[in-house]
């Protein structure tokens, strides 16, 4: 039975829903930008350019990580693996970060990563898409690109991630306990969890 209470949230939600449908359409309005051809550098320390990570798709989802120093860029990105064939279908995807390569494979594959990740180290990327700001450093973040039949690439999206954005869910839940989220901060160690995500991963799909 629903109280008073529960209305109220519900009426906020309708609210929360018409907002995101308007914010929706705005960032649709947005003007597309013209981007240079990035090279970066894969996870062998191979150079890589930006057009190429489109493989066969004409559109890119490129995530602005971190690195390995950030817990929070961690936890978003752990989230990443089981969405991975879903966006496949419609986009290439990719996580960037300005650890060195080998420091990339290795904590990639610490975690259990199957997305393809690319250092920015030595790039100018993050600060011309304005993900490392002059006064508060590196932000994290997603940009979208689209290619055209012409090679040229525009950035036709983007988001910043933080604490309860659309990206990371494991706030939403949180928030739904009492004392909400209550300082708490993700580790880099799970509990009660000893196997990595792919493997995980490969348990869930396997049990349906």
């Amino acid at each position: 039975m629903k109280t008073e209470t529960d209305r109220q949230i519900d009426e906020l939600d309708y609210q929360l829903q018409d907002i995101k449908r308007k914010l929706t359409e705005l960032r649709r309005q947005r003007p597309r930008e013209e981007v240079s051809d990035y090279r970066l550098l894969d996870s062998e320390g191979r150079e890589a350019s930006l057009s190429g990570l489109f493989g066969n798709h004409n559109k890119l989802i490129l995530v602005h990580n971190m690195g390995r120093s950030c817990s929070y860029c961690t936890m978003w990105a752990d989230g990443f693996v089981g969405l991975l064939p879903y966006l496949n279908t419609r986009a290439a995807f990719v996580v960037t970060s300005p650890d060195d390569p080998a420091e990339q494979k290795a904590f990639a594959e610490s975690r259990g990563w199957s997305f393809p990740m690319y250092s920015v180290a030595g790039t100018s990327l993050t600060s011309d898409l304005g993900f490392n700001d002059p006064q508060e450093g590196l932000m994290p973040g997603v940009s979208v690109f689209a290619k055209e039949p012409d090679g040229k690439i525009y950035r036709v999206g983007r988001a910043e991630f933080g604490p309860g954005d659309d990206f990371c869910p494991v706030w939403h839940f949180l928030e739904l306990f009492p004392e909400g989220i209550d300082g708490w901060e993700p580790n880099y160690e799970l509990p009660n969890n000893e196997l990595p995500n792919s493997e995980l991963l490969e348990l869930s799909c396997c049990a349906h």
